[in-house]
C-alpha cells in the first residue's frame, strides 16, 4: 500500500464485499448503502448482515471447500469404485457437501475461526452419519451434531472427503495425507526425485500400509522428506480410503502412531487434532489467514500484505470469530483501494 493507491468507488467496494461473502452480486440493500460503505460503521453493519444470510454459502463453497482441496470432490475423488462398491453417487455428494455445510454453519453463526481445527461437532445428514458410525441421526436434512470426538470426528481433520482425497485409489496413504498436512501447516516439501518407485496399490500379504511406507522411507533419497510428513499421515491410519473408521482387526499395534523428528509422539486422530489445535495452532491459522486474505483481495498475497496477514492471524489466534477476521480485511487499505498499475512482486502462495 502507499500514496499511489486510489480509493475504490462505492460500487466497486460493494461488489468486492458481495463477492467475498456471497460469491455473487450485491443485493438491493447493499446497493442502497453503497454510497456510505466507506464509513466504518456502515461497512461493519453490512458485513454482519450479509454473514447471517444463507447466501454466505457462496463463501463456504468457494473459499472453505477450496482451502481444503475438495471443491471438485464429486468428479475428482480418485476412488477405485470396483474396490468400494459402497462409494455410491449419493455418498460422494454427501461427503462433498459436508465441508460446505460446516463452513456455512461457522459463517452464519459467526463461530470462532479456530473451530475449523478442533470443533467437537459435525454437520451431517443420516447417510453421512451412518458412514461415520454416529448413531441417532434420522432423515436427510443436514444438522449440527455436538460431542463427536468419540467417533474420531470434529474439525477439518475428520472430513471424509478430505481423508478420501488424500488416499490411494484403494488403500490408505500416510504419504499423501502427511504431505497434505505439512502443506496445511504452511510448509513446503521438495519435489519427489524422479527415480523413486511408487508404493504398490495393494500391500503384500502380511504387511500393513504403515509397514510398506516405513520400508520406502529407508531409502536415503526419501528419508528426509518422509521423516517430516509421514508421522502426520500415520496418525490418520484409523481412517480407510473412503473416510470411514477402520475396525481394529485391520490395524496392528502402533499403526496409528507417529513420531516427529523432534521426538514428539502423535497417537491416532485425537493426538493429531490436539497437536494441530495446540502447539501448531498458530501455524494453521496463519496459513488460513493468508489464504483468506488472498481470496478477499482476489489476487496473490504480496510482500506488502504481510502486516495485514499478521493482523488477521493475531485476530484468529486470540479467539476471534469469522466476523472479526473479515472486518480486519475489509477495513484494510488493500480491500478498500485500487492498487497501482505498476507490477509488485507477489510472494509465494
Amino acid at each position: 500500500t502507499g500514496p499511489h493507491w486510489q480509493p475504490a468507488s462505492s460500487e466497486e467496494l460493494a461488489t468486492r464485499l458481495s463477492f467475498l461473502l456471497w460469491d455473487s452480486i450485491p443485493d438491493d440493500e447493499l446497493r442502497a448503502k453503497a454510497a456510505t460503505l466507506h464509513e466504518p460503521a456502515v461497512l461493519e453493519e453490512q458485513l454482519r448482515r450479509m454473514l447471517k444470510d444463507k447466501r454466505a454459502r457462496g463463501m463456504a463453497e468457494e473459499f472453505g471447500a477450496r482451502w481444503l482441496g475438495v471443491r471438485d470432490f464429486v468428479s475428482n475423488h480418485g476412488r477405485n469404485l470396483q474396490h468400494f462398491p459402497e462409494f455410491t453417487p449419493e455418498l460422494r455428494e454427501a461427503l462433498a457437501e459436508e465441508p460446505v455445510r460446516f463452513f456455512e454453519d461457522l459463517l452464519i453463526n459467526d463461530r470462532p475461526v479456530a473451530d475449523v481445527i478442533a470443533a467437537d461437532a459435525v454437520v451431517v445428514n443420516d447417510l453421512l452419519a451412518k458412514h461415520y458410525g454416529i448413531p441417532g441421526v434420522n432423515g436427510p436434512q443436514w444438522r449440527r451434531i455436538e460431542k463427536v470426538s468419540s467417533y474420531s470426528r470434529g474439525g477439518f481433520l475428520g472430513f471424509g472427503a478430505v481423508i478420501a482425497k488424500q488416499s490411494a485409489a484403494a488403500r490408505t496413504s500416510p504419504i499423501k495425507r502427511g504431505a497434505w498436512l505439512v502443506q496445511m501447516l504452511g510448509e513446503r516439501l521438495p519435489k519427489v526425485p524422479p527415480d523413486v518407485p511408487p508404493l504398490p496399490e495393494t500391500p503384500p500379504v502380511g504387511l500393513t500400509v504403515r509397514e510398506i511406507t516405513e520400508r520406502h522411507r529407508e531409502d536415503p533419497k526419501c528419508a528426509n522428506c518422509h521423516g517430516r510428513s509421514d508421522p502426520y499421515g500415520m496418525a490418520m491410519e484409523r481412517f480407510d480410503a473412503i473416510g470411514r473408521l477402520r475396525p481394529d482387526s485391520e490395524l496392528k499395534p502402533g499403526d496409528t502412531k507417529g513420531i516427529l523428528r523432534d521426538g514428539t509422539e502423535i497417537d491416532d486422530i485425537a493426538g493429531l487434532r490436539n497437536y494441530f489445535a495446540g502447539p501448531r495452532r498458530e501455524d494453521v491459522l496463519h496459513l488460513l489467514a493468508r489464504k483468506l486474505t488472498g481470496y478477499a483481495l482476489g489476487r496473490a498475497v504480496m510482500t506488502s500484505d504481510r502486516k495485514l496477514v499478521d493482523e488477521v492471524t493475531k485476530t484468529m489466534t486470540r479467539g476471534g470469530r469469522w466476523s472479526d477476521a473479515l472486518l480486519v480485511i475489509v477495513r484494510s487499505e488493500q480491500f478498500r483501494s485500487i492498487r497501482p498499475t505498476y507490477a509488485v512482486a507477489a510472494s509465494p502462495p
